[in-house]
């Protein structure tokens, strides 16, 4: 057995050239560092250049519009609505007089802000006399019909409504709704009509009307894409029931054509440095970036065409940004926004805004268009096509949750290609649904096992009563797994998703599941709840049955336990999710790596977290430098090979023995100077009673102590400065009560057994094992993902140290 002395010295002269040979460039990236100090550098100037009545203004105009567009950008950008500079804002608007507020732009704003400040019902009673304004001045007749135009005092005789103040009206009664603000449906089937009626042949939208030369502009276009969004999810569409009580679902599919072809456009003609086809390309281009962000993360797309708008709307605006100030402003255009207090509330609204939190991504599956491999033939994968879109609006409204998250659209065809796994891990869950059997080919079905292994989650519902997906469905999780390691099987009765946020009845709820390593990586429904989704609303028709109410909260309060399962209620920062994925690469190619590690094989679940260890190796290439072999050595501690491996990794979920051979071998092993590194998954207490039984049986005399919070371990002269982590603790242990988990910051807690004056046995009773795979839910006891990585990291950089 080569001693750990010896073994540090070749790991040295290994790691210096490991490091030319291993190890990419550095690139300057877009990312969630750069995008919060570009935010934050644009809400410094705001905040410098607020009036000392509260109020902002551009070119000493629009006072009241620029003002609450001001607060805007403050509220999305992660200021509260108590900060000085907010509420000083807010008490300037609700110091207003009803005669003041007479102009769209100003009325539609201000609701917005009052409504995203709402707190305690305080404002409930301006927003209420503000949409109450709002909605009588919608012009009633002519080819503006279903518009507002700058002025709220004569709707009725006036016919110079235009799409501009429309859009900000919707808007504006958006928000009012979710701050439980009533509007009247008519408002929006009559706003809905008029940009049904009035988009170009193009597919676009433009700004004037009944011209011969009409001319769709980025501009206009992004606002028709949101309107129709926003005015669809508005509307009842069908609230029949069936004789026998269940919902009326599967009614034929009306193709939404004018928002396909709005998209389709947008996607053609996609720019970020200027709006596209604007008679000047300058002109408004702050404007257009702020409704594409509302385009994009409404429709649940990331890319229009090839464009993933988020990522290439973000870097021309850091770019774009004042290096002096933080300002952004307008150029070429004697609009208002040239002036750089409106430029910039629009640029941290698309920042922001766009960088919520992207909770779900819906799989768009299924055979494609030979003339256009991104047109999917079959509406299979969309039966229900607001929700996903409903579900995650309801969860941002839910408390403990992020109050904006998004979700997406996840192409499996596109991802097969180019793309890969990183696309699908966009977004924590990955949302499988139909009515017929899913046509995925052998590549998809391994890009799905790996998006699993990755630490994904796939949450699937039959849609429809279909039988075809409910057995295709079967067939895929064989496919994925052919050996049998894992398979679809009923939740049992104390399966936390029951209680991840709302108690839910077992005996009523029918959910299927799949467990891989750590946790239940995959949740099926064979009940459409996908169709309930689609029906929910911020506010209920009037006519809508009692009974179909009862059912439509059902559904929500089941999806927002499992996606509460899923991510432990801590969805992924958006730009940063990609760099959690560990891949292969170029490391996977050294087949003799100086750093050698084996696992430990036993009756507990021994292979429950099967890539972390080989994560950690990884982790160690990367941040320590050294050269480690990323293919770990399986053996039982009878094996005597474990003598040539100075450190042995162990980790499980279920209870466990040794035999009185394996015992005797592995602590001849480790007084010949081996190191045990030892976690129990999830904080699996069987596992942790079977490992402290295991360790009295080597050791009588020498139990398991906790290793002071002072050792050199924990320092940044053994590797990370670990001295302060974060750790996942259920609050309560009562199966009859909501499971809740909170996250807290303290010392880290292992334990250890000293053989002549070193740690031979370093143990966390806490979880790291599933962490290192991405795999905890909110059911897992132990350190998040990042913290654990910092932990195992020390312990082998420390146990070659000794």
């Amino acid at each position: 057995m080569l001693s750990l002395r010896s073994y540090i010295s070749c790991l040295l002269s290994a790691a210096l050239a490991f490091s030319f040979i291993a190890r990419p460039a550095l690139a300057i990236d877009l990312n969630n560092a750069n995008v919060l100090r570009s935010i934050e550098a644009g809400k410094k100037f705001l905040t410098q250049n607020q009036n000392a009545d509260g109020s902002w203004n551009a070119r000493d105009k629009y006072r009241i519009g620029v003002t609450s567009l001001s607060v805007l950008a403050l509220l999305n950008s992660g200021m509260k609505a108590d900060a000085p500079p907010v509420k000083k804002g807010l008490d300037y608007l609700r110091s207003l007089r009803k005669e003041d507020l007479n102009q769209t732009y100003e009325i539609s704003l201000a609701i917005s802000a009052l409504s995203m400040a709402k707190q305690g019902g305080s404002d409930g009673a301006i927003i209420r006399t503000l949409v109450r304004n709002l909605s009588e001045a919608q012009v009633l007749r002519g080819p503006r019909a279903g518009l507002w135009s700058y002025s709220t005092n004569n709707a009725l005789i006036d016919t110079g409504g235009d799409p501009s103040n429309g859009q900000f009206a919707i808007l504006g009664l958006r928000d009012a709704v979710h701050a439980n603000v009533s509007v009247d449906p008519e408002i929006w089937r009559r706003a809905k009509k008029h940009w049904l009626d009035n988009q170009n042949a193009d597919g676009g939208w433009s700004y004037s009307l009944g011209s011969q030369n009409q001319k769709s502009s980025g501009s206009m276009t992004v606002a028709g894409i949101a309107t129709l969004i926003i005015a669809s999810s508005m509307l009842a569409e069908n609230d029949d029931l069936n004789p026998d009580g269940t919902p009326v679902c599967c009614t034929p599919l009306e193709t939404d054509e004018a928002l396909e072809r709005g998209i389709k456009w947008l996607a053609q003609h996609f720019a970020v440095g200027h709006n596209p086809n604007n008679s000047h390309p300058q002109g408004w281009l702050f404007y257009y970036l702020y409704g594409l962000e509302r385009a994009g993360r409404l429709s649940g797309l990331r890319f229009f065409g090839k464009h993933d708008w988020y990522r290439e709307g973000a870097s021309f605006l850091i770019n774009r940004q004042s290096r002096r100030d933080g300002s952004w402003e307008g150029k070429g255009t004697n609009s208002v926004e040239g002036h750089p207090v409106v430029a910039t509330s629009l640029s941290l609204l698309f920042l922001s805004k766009g960088l919520s939190p992207v909770l779900i991504n819906k799989l768009k599956f299924g055979p494609t268009d030979p003339q256009n491999p991104t047109d999917v033939l079959s509406d299979n994968w969309n039966r229900h096509d607001h929700d996903v879109g409903n579900l995650t609006e309801f969860i941002s409204s839910e408390p403990g949750w992020p109050k904006l998250l998004t979700w997406q659209t996840a192409d499996l065809n596109l991802a097969a290609g180019a793309e890969g796994v990183r696309s699908l891990m966009q977004a924590p869950i990955l949302y499988l649904s139909g009515d017929e059997s899913p046509e995925i080919s052998d590549e998809q079905v391994g890009l799905l096992k790996e998006f699993l292994n990755q630490g994904g989650f796939l949450f699937a519902v039959r849609n429809c009563s279909g039988n075809g997906f409910d057995e295709g469905f079967r067939e895929l999780v064989e496919r994925m797994y052919p050996e049998g390691e894992a398979k679809l099987k009923p939740l049992g009765a104390t399966h936390p998703v029951y209680r991840s946020e709302n108690l839910l009845d077992p005996e009523t709820v029918d959910l299927w599941g799949v467990d891989v390593g750590c946790r239940t990586a995959i949740i099926y429904s064979p009940v459409d709840l996908s169709c309930l989704w689609d029906k929910w609303m911020h506010q209920d028709p009037p006519s809508r049955p009692i009974q179909l109410k009862s059912m439509i909260t059902k559904a929500m309060n089941v999806g927002v336990n499992v996606i509460a399962y899923a991510t432990g209620r801590e969805p992924p920062k958006k730009l940063d999710r990609e760099e959690l994925v560990q891949e292969a690469g170029a490391q996977d190619k050294i087949e003799r790596g100086l750093l050698q590690i084996a696992k430990l094989r036993h009756t507990g679940g021994w292979d429950a977290a099967p890539r972390a260890l080989r994560n950690l190796l990884l982790a160690l290439n990367r941040t320590a430098g050294l050269a480690a072999s990323t293919k770990p050595k399986n053996l039982t501690a009878a094996d005597p090979n474990i003598f040539n491996y100075p450190i042995l990794y162990m980790h499980g979920r279920e209870p466990f023995q040794l035999t009185r051979a394996e015992r005797d071998r592995l602590k001849e092993h480790l007084s010949r100077g081996g190191v045990l590194f030892a976690d129990a998954c999830c904080g699996s207490r069987k596992f942790d009673s079977s490992f402290r039984s295991f360790v009295a049986q080597m050791y009588p005399k020498n139990p398991l102590k906790q290793i002071p919070a002072k050792h050199e371990l924990f320092t940044s002269e053994t590797g990370h400065d670990i001295t302060q982590v974060r750790r996942r603790v259920p609050q309560a242990n009562n199966t009859n009560a909501p499971l809740k988990s909170e996250t807290q910051v303290g010392e880290p807690f292992l334990e250890g057994v000293e053989v002549d004056g070193r740690l031979a046995i370093i143990y966390s009773k806490y979880d790291i094992s599933c962490a290192l795979e991405r795999q905890a839910s909110s059911a897992c006891i132990g350190y998040i993902p990042e913290d654990a990585e910092r932990i195992a990291v020390n312990v082998i950089l420390y146990a070659l140290s000794e």
